[in-house]
């Protein structure tokens, strides 16, 4: 397989870029603090092939429950997203061998302190707990004030694509003025062009720093693994890419399939084995979920994804996209670019048309009145 000769960046027991083979990743969907579940996954996961496995830590109570975890799995590398709280890496550096953070989320906390503030109070504390760190940017959660800046950049089809990469760029060179070089980076969308162009982009911009592949919300087998497939065709095949994560909506217990998934592709592209892409992504209905993780609320969501897929093929030569998620913290902003999206709270689906709101329907009772819109929006277009 061709691969671009980025620096190498050692996380744990893996090395990602330099030449190293490609680092396939995932993430436990148990609650943390469920410390035998999540012990049994973290294994579950490693031992079907995982390089790094992440795992959710969102209290002290959870970091605690991190320790013990990373005992009974010391062969595992561990991963924790730090979400909105950036001080939150002192207590959870000392546990893992990589932390991940999001720019977009930076300006949550401290607003009135400068974000190379923040940067720099991440990166000294990874370093000295020996950490790697991922500037993770999300296209549906760019730093406000980047998306303003760029808004209107892109051609139809890629909006957001210059503020992610800007923003990507932008950190980057932040990690780089403070000397602190260990550091890969990730841009992810649910749409696979999105994915492809700005890491392509970046990858002209900064060559040598080592890329971490996904396509977040690709929902599930087989149309989620055909979407990440495709980006990761257009870019491994180009030597842009150094790991890689395969964000499948799945039962918790079958979380070992992203790996397989993630393995089964780079098997498939180092052999020249590639696909052509399927009809339904240039055109047609597209169903985006999130990946089941630790943050799902109520895991009746991953049952509502499966029959929102069942319910709406009836509507699959229509142009309109669908998006569930599964929890408060990627829920209200990445529904907001859907035609319909529902966002799943403990006991109740928030149900929205584009950014408007529609109410709050029980688990059960949800369904029916999507397909209530669904028609009233398929009708429309219809008489447009």
């Amino acid at each position: 397989m061709k691969r671009a000769e980025t620096r190498a960046v050692k996380a744990g027991s893996v090395t990602i870029g330099g030449g190293a083979p490609v680092v396939v990743q995932s993430m436990a969907a148990t609650k943390t603090q469920n410390v035998e579940a999540t012990i049994d996954q973290v294994r579950m996961i490693h031992e079907a092939g995982a390089g790094l496995v992440r795992v959710a830590v969102d209290s002290r109570k959870d970091v605690e429950c991190l320790g013990q975890v990373r005992e009974a799995v010391p062969e595992a590398n561990f991963v924790v997203d730090l979400q909105e709280s950036y001080r939150l890496v002192t207590q959870v550096a000392p546990h893992v061998d990589k932390v991940r953070y999001n720019p977009g989320h930076l300006y949550h906390h401290e607003k009135d302190k400068p974000v190379q503030e923040k940067v720099a109070f991440i990166a000294e504390t990874a370093g000295a707990h020996d950490c790697a760190i991922r500037v993770g940017v999300n296209c549906g959660s760019v730093d406000p004030a980047m998306d303003e800046k760029f808004e209107g950049a892109d051609e139809p089809g890629l909006e957001g694509v210059t503020a992610m990469v800007e923003s990507a760029l932008e950190h980057a060179q932040m990690l780089d003025d403070i000397g602190f070089t260990r550091y890969v980076v990730s841009m992810k969308d649910s749409d696979p062009r999105k994915v492809i162009a700005g890491n392509k982009r970046f990858a002209e911009a900064r060559p040598e720093i080592p890329l971490h592949l996904g396509v977040t919300e690709a929902g599930m087998p087989p149309e989620g693994v055909i979407k990440t497939r495709i980006a990761f065709e257009q870019l491994l095949s180009q030597g842009v890419g150094d790991t890689i994560r395969v964000s499948l909506t799945l039962p918790f217990a079958e979380k070992w399939r992203e790996v397989e998934a993630g393995k089964s592709i780079l098997d498939d592209i180092e052999a020249g084995r590639f696909r052509s892409v399927p009809e339904f992504l240039d055109g047609g209905l597209n169903i985006i979920s999130c990946p089941s993780c630790s943050r799902v609320e109520n895991e009746a969501f991953i049952e509502l994804a499966q029959d929102v897929k069942e319910m709406t093929t009836y509507a699959k030569e229509h142009d309109i996209t669908i998006a569930v998620m599964g929890c408060r913290v990627n829920g209200p902003g990445e529904t907001d670019d859907a035609d319909l999206g529902l966002w799943c709270a403990p006991t109740f689906v928030n149900l929205k048309r584009g950014e408007e709101e529609l109410g709050a329907y029980p688990y059960d009772e949800v369904l029916g009145r999507l397909k209530v819109e669904l028609d009233a929006l398929i009708a429309e277009k219809a008489g447009a």
